[in-house]
């Protein structure tokens, strides 16, 4: 196709070609001002995520993840190192004011920008993919030098086409709830004071906010809420109704909410696109597995459910029979009931998720025996189990799929993670270190080690 109006390839940029009304520039203007005001009113804690090493930037996660607070901090610091608004825009695409833009609106920023400063603008578009065809201003932005950081609220930004359309343009980064280590940073510990590990004081009072954390996750703005059940069941309504139902025109909502009841019961096991559909079938609910694997691939788009493979399968078995964990441990005790230990391992999928990256890093091993994670990367292999002095026989489990994974694959380090517990125990030469999750997720020493 070609552009009648100024007879080249397509233009998304040409007015000849649009098919909408221009957006207001002097509402535009608006929201970019209120914007700032919201940008600058917010204390927000540092993160351990920097946007320093890299112009061009895409943060995606789950919804209320912290990505709009992370593009706070750092437009905070930029004004505390003496850059000024004249040379920064932040706009957020869900204000309802811009509801409507189009790619052919993008370019209104520039010009609203340019009237109030001659400065070039570093620009923070955030949630952009309710954006129409975005993508294709955030090429020609990079393509134009601009110092550009993006953020959305789903994986279907990181799908082949659009990928291929930023052609490497853009660093992507995956943005999830709070780590163990943020969630105590932002209710005041100072998590750096190696002192409150030491202290009986200090000990007790970073596992209160542990079971805190165990129980009802890591999501920033549930962070400090005293009563946290309330937030998660409204956040878990809008991923579910708008982000997954909505979006991908569910028809069968009763089916759809029954499998992620049921995922979240099964955790701790791989589960096939068979069984996950005998799963839901044997309620009484008619669903086919072609349904089931799209509903779980809308769940995955939703960054709801994070997908830990089988090392153990070849390439193509990966994909089918892997183990499915939840972004959030708050969204799981929504969900089920007595699943202490599933959210012990679910925890533990997230910080290694974290640490190690979602694509091609966090696996578990599945074949004549089992281990719940293996990390290539370090060559770790990691059990989870709650408490190693319930029996003999699990903690003789455990130790088996430690001592044997190594006879398949390269291991160097293996680790208990239980929920209080801490030893080392030697097995026929092999240490294997038992560490207690908050210890773990905090990355800190062995006891031994002091």
């Amino acid at each position: 196709m070609f552009c009648l109006a100024c007879k080249t390839k397509i233009c998304y940029f040409c007015p000849a070609n649009k098919t909408f009304s221009m957006i207001n520039k002097k509402i535009l203007m608006e929201v970019m001002l209120e914007n700032r005001e919201e940008v600058m009113r917010h204390n927000v804690i540092s993160r351990n995520i920097s946007l320093d090493n890299f112009d061009r930037q895409v943060l995606v996660g789950v919804r209320r993840a912290g990505k709009s607070y992370i593009l706070y901090g750092h437009i905070q610091k930029l004004i505390a190192s003496g850059h000024s608004w004249d040379e920064i825009v932040y706009l957020n695409f869900e204000d309802e004011r811009l509801a409507g833009m189009d790619v052919y609106d993008l370019n209104a920023i520039l010009e609203v920008h340019a009237r109030l400063s001659e400065k070039r603008p570093m620009l923070f578009l955030d949630e952009i993919q309710n954006v129409e065809r975005w993508e294709k201003f955030a090429r020609r932005v990079a393509d134009s030098k601009y110092k550009v950081i993006i953020t959305g609220s789903n994986a279907r930004m990181l799908s082949v086409d659009v990928a291929a359309t930023l052609g490497g343009r853009y660093l992507t980064r995956e943005v999830f709830p709070f780590s163990f280590s943020e969630y105590l940073k932002v209710n005041g510990f100072d998590v750096e004071n190696e002192l409150l590990t030491f202290t009986t004081s200090g000990r007790g009072a970073i596992m209160r906010h542990f079971e805190e954390y165990f129980q009802f996750g890591g999501f920033p703005e549930c962070a400090t809420l005293p009563v946290k059940r309330d937030y998660l069941t409204s956040l878990y309504q809008k991923i579910f109704l708008g982000d997954i139902a909505a979006r991908n025109r569910v028809e069968n909502i009763f089916a759809l909410r029954l499998l992620f009841r049921k995922m979240a019961e099964s955790v701790k096991q791989p589960i096939s696109f068979t069984r996950a559909t005998n799963i839901v079938a044997s309620t009484g609910t008619k669903i086919g597995k072609s349904t089931v694997i799209n509903y779980l691939g809308y769940a995955g788009d939703a960054y709801l459910l994070l997908v830990v493979p089988n090392i153990a399968d070849n390439i193509t078995e990966r994909t089918t029979n892997p183990k499915y964990y939840f972004i959030d441990n708050g969204i799981i005790s929504l969900l089920a009931l007595d699943i202490r230990t599933s959210l012990l391992e679910n925890l533990v999928a997230l910080e290694l998720i974290r640490r190690f990256g979602s694509k091609d890093a966090v696996y578990h091993y599945n074949h004549g025996i089992e281990v719940d994670f293996y990390i290539p990367e370090t060559e770790t292999a990691i059990q989870v189990c709650y408490s190693i002095s319930d029996s003999d026989k699990t903690l003789s489990r455990e130790i088996n799929g430690l001592v044997r994974i190594g006879e398949k694959l390269p291991c160097c380090h293996r680790i208990i993670v239980t929920f209080d517990e801490e030893d080392i125990i030697e097995h026929n030469g092999i240490d294997i270190e038992v560490i207690p999750a908050w210890k773990y997720l905090l990355n800190l020493p062995q006891l031994t080690d002091y």
